[in-house]
């Protein structure tokens, strides 16, 4: 597993491609912010959004098993204090 950070040279999205031996590849853009509507209140607000891109090897990792990844990793980037849970 490899992470590929562009981010700090402020690119927004990418896509990385898998080197083997390696069977996936987490590609990570720039923290950005961005106004969006709150759907809840109907106000809106700046908020911080980060891309982040997974390229697997399918004939090692199943594109379900990688999406299922992506979910947790959306979480925990979501909630920090998962971590320590």
């Amino acid at each position: 597993f490899t992470i590929s950070n562009l981010g700090m040279f402020g690119v927004k999205q990418f896509a990385a491609i898998v080197n083997p031996p390696q069977a996936a590849i987490l590609a990570v853009g720039t923290v950005r912010k961005e106004v969006r509507k709150d759907p809840e209140t109907g106000h809106f607000g700046e908020v911080s959004l980060m891309s982040v891109t997974l390229s697997c090897d399918h004939r090692v990792v199943d594109g379900a098993v990688g999406s299922k990844w992506l979910q947790h990793f959306k979480a925990l980037i979501e909630n920090p204090l998962q971590m320590l849970v």
